[in-house]
């Protein structure tokens, strides 16, 4: 866990910290195309030029950004889901279990290409507004949250079930606590560490998600960097060139894997808390 943490943080103040030390990721230089590493440019230039590391470090943020803030609004909308199937149960519980599984059966890649390639004009929203950098990446999070919230909800619903049936709840249930109090207030907070688990670990997915629809031009798109939209365009020029996709790939391949490990530490240091408090 704390290898992966430590990556994090690392990660996550150079990404802030590049405005200060590197130059803008959108400034041309066609005289220093594909330019070698350098004083001025730590990690060389990409086919227009633009600082390779300002790029990777910017496109950084974005990708984090849009991971965890998907993987957040996905848990919210799983902890909902989860908590009202699995404390009412009956018809509510069936209904969402079913529409559950009905999301998880449709074919991932596919289903987000669909919705990634939809038309927001369609929609009513303006053409300014599909170009700034806060549409792309809010749409971008509303695609991806809207199935990636079903592995918290089965999680949330198992819990609350073994949860619903103790005695504190009973007690609550007993004095006339109200569904939604008891939900939010006896059930929810222990109920926490699978869902912190899951939400973290699913970070890493996203990270991926993110930037395979970048990659076929459905995500983030140009001049606004992304991680996979840096290995699109590193595509053309990947035997000539092949750092501007070396680089990307292995950000991601250290997020992801930091975040994995982060998640499996923390799955292991929640379970050993439990059994401790149950021995108790």
């Amino acid at each position: 866990m704390r290898a992966g943490a430590v990556i994090l943080i690392l990660l996550v103040l150079a990404a802030l910290l590049a405005p200060l030390i590197l130059p803008e990721p959108d400034t041309l230089d066609l005289a220093a195309r594909f330019a070698p590493p350098s004083p001025d440019h730590p990690l060389g230039t990409d086919e227009l030029g633009r600082d390779l590391a300002s790029r990777l470090l910017h496109g950084g943020r974005i990708s984090l950004a849009v991971a965890l803030t998907t993987a957040l609004l996905a848990a919210v909308i799983g902890t909902i889901v989860g908590l009202l199937a699995g404390y009412h149960g009956g018809l509510a519980d069936t209904a969402l279990m079913r529409l559950t599984d009905g999301v998880m059966a449709l074919p991932l890649l596919p289903l987000l290409i669909v919705l990634a390639a939809a038309d927001p004009a369609k929609l009513g929203i303006p053409p300014d507004a599909m170009t700034s950098e806060g549409f792309a990446v809010g749409r971008l999070v509303v695609i991806i949250a809207c199935v990636g919230w079903t592995t918290v909800a089965r999680l949330v619903r198992a819990s609350t079930l073994s949860v619903r049936a103790r005695d504190y709840v009973r007690a609550a249930v007993a004095v006339g606590a109200s569904p939604s109090r008891i939900m939010l207030r006896h059930i929810l907070p222990n109920i926490a560490s699978p869902i912190v688990v899951a939400t973290t670990l699913s970070v890493g997915n996203i990270i991926l998600i993110e930037s395979a629809l970048s990659f076929l031009g459905l995500g983030i798109r140009p001049p606004l960097a992304s991680w996979g939209n840096m290995l699109t365009g590193a595509m053309d020029v990947v035997w000539s060139a092949p750092t501007l996709a070396i680089w990307p790939g292995a950000a991601i391949f250290l997020t992801v894997i930091a975040f994995n490990l982060l998640g499996d530490g923390l799955q292991k240091s929640l379970t050993s808390t439990s059994r401790r408090s149950d021995a108790r």
